[in-house]
């Protein structure tokens, strides 16, 4: 008779248990009139209070939703999920003077200033109020923006950092002008190899994670930003993303088609995850801290989410055939954003290379 190590049975228990937790279903989706061209949706933002969606790309516009008249759309239904076109679903948006590929909400703004990178080089910030802009950056050097975060170290709210395809992370204060930083890191040194994402510790300890063009992950600690704290090192292909998931582990995303889970206290892998299609494009990458969950696109058109347990999707739906390109095969899936509210139900938004957004909502099973 076979027994298992006590290690191996656990870890099959593990497993077992991550493939069968969740219960997740389409709930809505949100047409898109655009052509596949002109409206891909590169960023996914839930507001402080976790009730309003944010949207942008490369259409020039910011568009906000409303997620409580997004699960209880009274537009058509079919087989249980609501239809709804976009002209209908966002309840106002602010038109941008260039392609976005970034957005983030300013912290200890009350949910009234949204952060955004763009494709001209430059971070600007929109009061939704007056929905005009009202700070606005350019030290990247007219190179694609591909990533805006905030701090909240030290109860400071306001200090900020976006990467670029200059090879820099920049760090900055709106309070103060434009012409003056607060650091620049060149993770890549004299490579300059573009940064394709910046991330702050959420839970506001002093660390700030940086994907980078030359395949690795960096973490960097903000009172001392002169060199990396921590290297990550294993993708074959560009680090796209960088999540925290908890303060020990972080989670990346690379164009070599896996994420990985990494200890920040030694950079070790702790887990790769495999399944998505990713070997060009951004496809997204958010992480749902409340039940340890990864959502990512892929570029066969499909939302991929993982359990922090198990290696491979604990589930997969592809994107409805909808709009007017529904017959490309070129679609993919572009930006996905986990709500952080709940313990046992969530929700997922994932927007698509072709404008359409869906709205998934999940829970614990019993």
């Amino acid at each position: 008779m076979n027994t298992l190590h006590p290690y191996k049975q656990q870890r099959q228990e593990q497993e077992e248990e991550a493939r069968h937790e969740w219960d997740l279903s389409l709930s809505t989706v949100v047409s898109s009139s655009s052509s596949s061209a002109s409206d891909v949706i590169g960023a996914i933002e839930f507001d402080p209070t976790d009730n309003i969606v944010a949207t942008a790309g490369i259409s020039r516009k910011i568009r906000f939703y409303g997620l409580p008249s997004l699960l209880r759309t009274s537009a058509a239904v079919s087989g249980g999920v609501s239809f709804v076109d976009q002209a209908t679903a966002c309840e106002y948006y602010i038109c941008t003077p260039a392609k976005l590929s970034s957005l983030r909400w300013r912290p200890g703004s009350g949910g009234r200033v949204i952060g955004s990178g763009d494709y001209d080089g430059v971070v600007t910030e929109y009061d939704l109020e007056k929905r005009t802009p009202v700070f606005e950056r350019d030290e990247h050097g007219g190179r694609r923006v591909w990533s805006v975060d905030y701090t909240r170290h030290g109860g400071s709210s306001a200090i900020g950092a976006s990467g670029s395809d200059d090879g820099t992370m920049q760090v900055w204060d709106p309070r103060c002008p434009p012409e003056e930083s607060l650091g620049v890191v060149r993770p890549a040194g004299i490579c300059r190899s573009a940064v394709c994402c910046v991330e702050f510790d959420p839970s506001g300890g002093p660390a700030v994670a940086v994907g980078c063009a030359d395949r690795k992950g960096y973490i960097y600690d903000m009172r001392k930003l002169v060199d990396p704290a921590l290297t990550l090192q294993g993708h074959n292909k560009t680090v796209s993303y960088v999540r925290f998931l908890d303060g020990g582990t972080v989670v990346t995303a690379g164009t070599d088609g896996c994420l990985k889970l990494w200890s920040v206290e030694d950079g070790s892998v702790i887990r790769t995850y495999e399944g998505h299609v990713n070997g060009r494009n951004f496809v997204g990458l958010s992480v749902w801290r409340n039940g340890a969950l990864f959502g990512c696109g892929s570029e066969n058109n499909k939302v991929f989410v993982y359990d922090k347990r198990w290696g491979k999707p604990v589930w997969v739906d592809g994107f409805e055939p909808v709009g007017m390109n529904s017959g490309s095969d070129k679609r993919f899936v572009s930006s996905v954003c986990w709500r952080q509210s709940g313990v046992d139900q969530c929700t997922l938004v994932a927007g698509g290379s072709d404008g359409v957004l869906q709205v998934y909502v999940g829970k614990r099973k019993p």
